[in-house]
């Protein structure tokens, strides 16, 4: 079910509402907790019923795991042992559904072999509920969080409906005392509906706009193409893919703040930055702090010398590649950003804070602009088919009718997909921070928030299908 349907908006989402705070009124916070697990399984179901039980496993595992992790916490062996096994477990699972074929397809080709490779299908969201399941067991054995003795708070942690297909991730430690003690007001709940339809608009009015021209020029032969249609088709996914994952992330926050959950930020304006360092301190912050505590920092992190410094640098954006996709694109991704990020350790970076700040952002729009198209395309032949194209090592014209049409076309989309990825609404609340809102808070921000709304209906109603790009991971 996606939160950008009908069925959601007009459906779904008004009977949680109602069940959670009409009919959870007098009987509590257990109630409550029970009401949200329920719509969070069948909001699971709605879309693959079958794989419901995959991540039902996946609950009662690391329910079981982390009672015997804190039961034998005093006994750090046998601790370590469970821990172990949970990490096994939750690995195999997610390895299973989404490697198996990747592995054997590649095992064939290096040796010749033709081992039967059967038709798996990969359970949506599996990447994320199941870092979810290891981060309880591993904050338990930290003891960065209480364990739960009842396993349907487990259970709701993990299948928790707003983020549970696209994330952000929610570490343990962030919410295990909001299961039991959260307190809802009114004041979340409106600013939870506020980030919401913001995120929704962010998909609906933008990622989707921007995301029709990257289609369309990535499923344009080779041959048809031009230097700035290639470019065209790159920055447009490169806009496409913020505004869909950051409008995903600010729904699911705002959700969560409407039943009194809050979750830590996951985008904080990727593109304004001045390094690649930055950037990643900026995009999917969810998964890089959670690859940075659970991976990074138990090698060692930067607290070794420096060989081992980069072999974790490495590691981890290797296994961040994987953790995107079984193919070589993403595992490429993924190094092709570890190598940029210890160049920038090495020297780059204290050089790069010298220059002009312009030349800082352009030199780091470059390389994730690069980085995208490794990203969007299937194989790495036709990434480097399209790179060709992009410098101008083929024999391609500069610009054809098709980049004239879609400059045409879609530029105020494109100059709007821009303007809103730049920090403007923070830096006019703190411009005009002290003065009397009154009048903006009640009377202007309702009206374009509904305004917004609409028009997001109105195109969603006019539109085809057309899901979050992560959930697909």
């Amino acid at each position: 079910m996606l939160f950008s349907s009908v069925v959601f908006l007009f459906l779904f989402l008004p009977a949680v509402i109602f069940c959670y705070y009409i009919l959870g009124k007098k009987l509590g916070r257990k109630f409550k907790n029970i009401v949200l697990l329920i719509f969070s399984l069948f909001f699971y179901a709605y879309g693959e019923p079958k794989y419901l039980f995959v991540m039902l496993f996946s609950i009662i595992v690391n329910y079981i795991l982390g009672l015997f992790v804190d039961k034998y916490r005093k006994d750090n062996t046998k601790a370590k042992l469970i821990l172990a096994l949970a990490v096994i477990i939750n690995i195999s699972i997610i390895g299973y559904y989404k490697y198996s074929n990747f592995l054997l397809e590649n095992i064939n080709a290096v040796f010749k072999t033709s081992i039967i490779i059967k038709d798996i299908v990969m359970p949506i969201g599996i990447s994320f509920f199941t870092f979810q399941g290891l981060s309880y067991v591993i904050d338990i054995y930290r003891q960065n969080g209480k364990v739960q003795k009842n396993p349907l708070n487990v259970a709701l942690y993990i299948s928790f409906f707003p983020q549970l297909i696209a994330g952000p991730i929610v570490r343990y430690e962030t919410v295990s005392e909001q299961i039991d003690e959260r307190k809802e007001t009114l004041d979340d709940f409106n600013y939870g509906v506020e980030r919401f339809i913001l995120g929704l608009a962010k998909k609906v009015l933008i990622a989707n706009t921007v995301g029709l021209i990257a289609d369309e020029i990535f499923n344009t032969p080779i041959s048809s193409s031009s230097v700035i249609l290639a470019w065209l088709g790159v920055i447009s996914y490169t806009m496409q893919i913020y505004f869909d994952f950051s409008g995903y992330s600010d729904m699911a926050i705002g959700l969560g703040r409407m039943f009194g959950f809050k979750f830590l930020e996951n985008f904080n304006y990727p593109y304004i930055s001045s390094s690649v360092t930055e950037f990643w301190r900026r995009w999917h912050i969810s998964l890089g702090t959670w690859f940075r505590d659970y991976v990074y920092i138990p090698l060692g992190g930067n607290r070794v010398n420096r060989l081992k410094h980069f072999r974790n640098i490495f590691i981890v954006w290797f296994l961040t590649g994987l953790w995107h996709g079984a193919s070589w694109n993403f595992i490429i991704w993924g190094l092709y950003y570890g190598c940029i990020l210890i160049i920038e350790k090495l020297f780059l970076g204290k050089y790069l804070k010298k220059t002009w700040k312009p030349i800082q952002h352009i030199y780091t729009m470059f390389l994730v602009v690069i980085g995208w198209l490794f990203f969007r395309v299937e194989t790495l032949r036709q990434a480097f088919e399209y790179l060709k194209i992009m410098f101008g090592f083929t024999d391609h014209v500069l610009i054809n009718s098709q980049a004239v049409y879609y400059l045409k076309e879609y530029k105020y989309a494109l100059m709007i997909s821009i303007i809103v990825s730049l920090p403007i609404y923070p830096l006019l609340k703190r411009r005009f921070k002290g003065s009397d809102h009154s009048i903006i808070n009640n009377y202007l921000k309702p009206v374009v928030l509904i305004g917004v709304f609409a028009l997001s209906i109105m195109y969603l109603i006019n539109s085809t299908f057309n899901p979050f790009i992560y959930f697909r991971f």
